[in-house]
């Protein structure tokens, strides 16, 4: 894959309103595709947002991130 198609974790936080402590659970329990590049992990972008599309439609309990709503 390209280098462009990686965000770091705090990118991936901030692109899916997942805690980056979450996404880290995901990465160690392989539910993510991550990969180390140098001393800082990085989350594949699309892998991300089919994992979010999943999750929202899902009817075993997942749920994506909880926004607040005005």
């Amino acid at each position: 894959m390209e280098y462009g198609e990686w965000i770091t974790v705090q990118e991936a936080a901030d692109l899916s309103g997942y805690h980056p402590e979450h996404l880290r659970l995901l990465i160690r329990e392989g539910k993510l595709d991550a990969r180390k590049f140098g001393s800082v992990w990085a989350v594949n972008k699309k892998a991300l947002l089919s994992y979010r599309t999943i999750a929202d439609k899902s009817e075993d309990g997942r749920h994506g991130p909880r926004y607040k709503t005005n």
